[in-house]
């Protein structure tokens, strides 16, 4: 399995780790390489085991998943992080958006579709279901980048929308028949002048703004 994608598994329930591990052990380009009861263990497991994709629960003793995923960011912790939780509430989804999550879905998530959001997420895709897109779009848009799309470029604009489509810079290079350094240039730029924090936020600006690719 050595090109098999790593995923840890942090939360604090036991059973849910263990359903987890058995669901994922039968897919073939999938490892569960480690598991961790709260935040602070995820992250020291995080930094000892490289994993590829780190499946995180929200709310957890000790230290939570918003503030593991705040602790992984700031340590520029490679790994992509999937929050699967049963907590809906606005309060919880914007906040693990903000802090660096690469998705959000719900503990009852059909496993094949759990599988492929991991897949998705490794690949460098942002994955939200529908209704937690709506959740941080009714918070978060309003207060970010708005009257500012017109300083946007036709290119930008082009990225921008396949950013909206959950495409990687991979993707948006072969799409654009651009190489992928101008690709994450075009990235930069889209952020500055919107003036937003990551391709998440960018990619619900553009789904509030008509922006599609």
């Amino acid at each position: 399995m050595a090109d098999a994608i790593k995923v840890l598994l942090v939360d604090d329930h036991q059973v849910v780790r263990r359903g987890l591990r058995t669901f994922l052990e039968v897919q073939d380009d999938i490892e569960v390489v480690g598991e961790a009861s709260d935040g602070a263990e995820g992250v020291a497991r995080a930094e000892e085991l490289k994993p590829d994709v780190v499946l995180m629960d929200v709310k957890m003793p000790g230290m939570d998943g918003i503030d593991a995923l705040r602790r992984l960011r700031e340590l520029a912790n490679p790994a992509r992080v999937l929050i699967v939780t049963s907590f809906t509430e606005q309060r919880t989804v914007v906040p693990a958006l903000r802090a660096g999550a690469a998705g959000y879905v719900y503990k009852d998530v059909d496993p094949d579709a759990l599988a492929g959001a991991i897949r998705s997420v490794h690949a460098g895709h942002i994955l939200l279901q529908p209704e937690v897109a709506g959740a941080l779009l009714s918070q978060e848009e309003a207060n970010s980048g708005q009257g500012r799309g017109g300083s946007l470029t036709d290119r930008e604009r082009e990225v921008l929308g396949l950013i909206a489509d959950g495409r990687s810079n991979r993707e948006i290079a072969r799409a654009l028949v651009l190489s992928e350094k101008t690709v994450k240039t075009h990235v930069s730029n889209i952020l500055m002048k919107l003036d937003l924090a990551d391709r998440t936020q960018a990619a619900l600006w553009a789904v509030r703004h008509g922006v599609t690719g």
